[in-house]
């Protein structure tokens, strides 16, 4: 059973999504906050596999919720939901440590499905969005720090290559395809990836990437 906290500001939408996914057998709701404080407060008690998190609330917004419920551990991901336009708030949820981000008015299926994904510790990033927005903001000019520059070190050749591909919005079909490789092999790359960079999922690899220099501003 995947545990799930809802998070907004609106009374009416947190009970929408409750219903919907309270119809789902394999998901469960564990808890619900209209602030950000009081998300990293119920995150906290009840250790939800997901939080489905809104961006703008008072008291604290959600992605300094965001930021605080990752960082203390405990394997909660976070999927960010919203009503505004991806472009304002996708690089700073993917940094602050989100898992996945969609906008509110995604059909219910697809909702559920990505919860569901999200929780399997995939991380929720459609081709199309890492290729409009990640290069976009993750790709701002930076001087890649030591400690990146460091951990990248540690990446094998094939490794590099994964790695650049899923920042460039490649899925694990299209990996294989292009690199003539079993989808099996390319989980375990993107296995040892993970455990290489000390990243959460597969969003946080693609921020690795740009952050790292890896990949530049345009590449595609």
């Amino acid at each position: 059973m995947v545990k799930v906290l809802i998070v907004d500001d609106q009374a009416l939408l947190r009970g929408s999504f409750r219903l919907l996914v309270d119809t789902a057998p394999d998901l469960e709701v564990v808890g619900e906050a209209d602030n950000g404080a009081r998300a990293v407060e119920l995150a906290a008690r009840t250790s939800p596999d997901v939080v489905l998190m809104d961006v703008r609330m008072p008291e604290m917004d959600g992605i300094e919720a965001t930021r605080r419920i990752t960082a203390a551990g405990g394997g909660t991901r976070v999927l960010m939901l919203t009503t505004f336009d991806l472009d304002a708030y996708v690089y700073s949820a993917l940094r602050a440590g989100a898992s996945g981000f969609l906008l509110k008015d995604t059909p219910p299926g697809e909702l559920l499905s990505a919860i569901r994904v999200v929780a399997s510790g995939e991380g929720l990033l459609a081709p199309s969005v890492t290729r409009r927005l990640i290069a976009e903001f993750a790709g701002r000019p930076r001087t890649p720090s030591a400690e990146l520059k460091a951990e990248l070190a540690g990446v094998t050749e094939r490794e590099r290559e994964v790695l650049t591909l899923i920042a460039r919005g490649l899925s694990n079909a299209d990996l294989a395809a292009h690199l003539h490789l079993s989808q099996a092999t390319v989980k375990t790359h993107i296995g040892r990836l993970l455990a290489k960079l000390g990243a959460r999922d597969r969003a946080q690899l693609v921020i690795i990437a740009y952050e790292s220099g890896l990949v530049g501003v345009g590449e595609k």
